[in-house]
């Protein structure tokens, strides 16, 4: 694998820590609280995304290359998300492959 570093792309599509139950560290922070936000966000860059293309289809006040930068956040998000639910399922398939 490759050296790829995140550092200057922003994660509009994670959660807060202090957003999940008020916990300020990530301690005692429930695994499915942090999915359903995480799930959550990303459904909100796509509303945001559909909104501006809405808005630009209707003849509204709206920029082309804004709408499209709006579009392919929503989109890598969603990709983002497909893939940690691959990460997820895979995990839990190999956690059922196990015998105790």
């Amino acid at each position: 694998m490759s050296n790829v570093s995140l550092s200057g792309i922003s994660n509009s599509y994670l959660p807060d820590a202090s957003a999940i139950g008020g916990a300020s560290d990530a301690e005692g922070m429930n695994f499915g609280d942090v999915l359903k936000s995480a799930v959550h966000s990303v459904d909100q860059v796509n509303d945001g995304a559909a909104a501006q293309v809405n808005t630009l289809l209707q003849g509204g006040n709206a920029d082309v290359n804004s709408v499209m930068i709006a579009v392919e956040k929503a989109d890598v998000s969603f990709q983002l998300m497909m893939q940690v639910r691959n990460k997820i399922v895979s995990a839990y398939q190999d956690i059922e492959k196990m015998q105790f």
